[in-house]
């Protein structure tokens, strides 16, 4: 977070200056970077909330334990949350639906969309195991009436059922809904609809500091030549060739 800001920082400096690249060297680079300080206290809030939102509670526990760093909700419903997102993953939709209901049973009434995309997922499921009668009589009954009140309902359930008129998946325009990715991107809409309602952001803040760092990165690349952090992973700085 500290380099973030240095880079913004010298972006503005330097845009004020000729068209010509300002060289920086490795010492210079790093002797600024020192002078900036973080509190460890905010650093240790941004593991926590990452921690968090992706629910590694043991982890997050631990931290807790040896940071001293407080979470902003119960760790107790991160296990919870987590379950409901792995039955979505497994294709246990009736069991997420379930323990969503549990949760707090009105997510999924203020949530129109997001209990479509779990019925949706149902009928996907009921599909891939070929269950193709109970698939039509399930499209019928809870899918088809809420495609009359909202036309983007209707057209993705209109993808869905296509599915049925293939024999072999793999020629099919739509076949994608099938894949392990499917399931997935239900099981993050529901992950973050949990979250909001907990009143906890859906998505953690280090991906979006370490994306707004390499766009920082990048607009300094037009001004300058410097050392950059070129693998996030291990954040080690490297020269930039003149």
């Amino acid at each position: 977070m500290s380099l973030l800001w240095f880079v913004v920082v010298q972006l503005h400096s330097i845009q004020t200056m000729s068209t010509s690249k300002k060289v920086i060297t490795r010492d210079e680079w790093e002797k600024k970077l020192n002078n900036v300080k973080i509190r460890k206290e905010d650093m240790n809030k941004l593991v926590m909330n990452f921690l968090v939102t992706e629910g590694y509670v043991e982890a997050a526990d631990k931290f807790r334990m040896e940071s001293g760093t407080e979470p902003d909700i119960d760790l107790a419903t991160i296990t919870d949350r987590m379950a409901v997102k792995k039955a979505v993953q497994c294709g246990n939709v009736q069991d997420a639906i379930e323990k969503v209901n549990d949760l707090n049973p009105e997510i999924l009434d203020t949530n129109p969309q997001l209990f479509f995309h779990l019925q949706q997922q149902k009928l996907i499921e009921l599909i891939r195991n070929g269950k193709v009668e109970e698939a039509l009589e399930f499209a019928q009954d809870e899918l088809a009436p809420r495609g009359e009140e909202n036309q983007s309902f209707l057209e993705e359930l209109e993808k869905t059922v296509a599915l049925l008129a293939f024999e072999d998946v793999s020629n099919c325009p739509v076949g994608e809904l099938l894949d392990i990715s499917q399931r997935l991107k239900t099981a993050s809409e529901v992950n973050a609809a949990i979250l909001t309602s907990q009143s906890h952001e859906k998505d953690p803040k280090l991906p979006s500091l370490l994306k707004m760092l390499i766009w920082a990165q990048n607009q300094l690349d037009e001004k300058a030549v410097y050392p950059h952090i070129n693998d996030l992973s291990t954040a080690m700085l490297e020269d930039t060739p003149l």
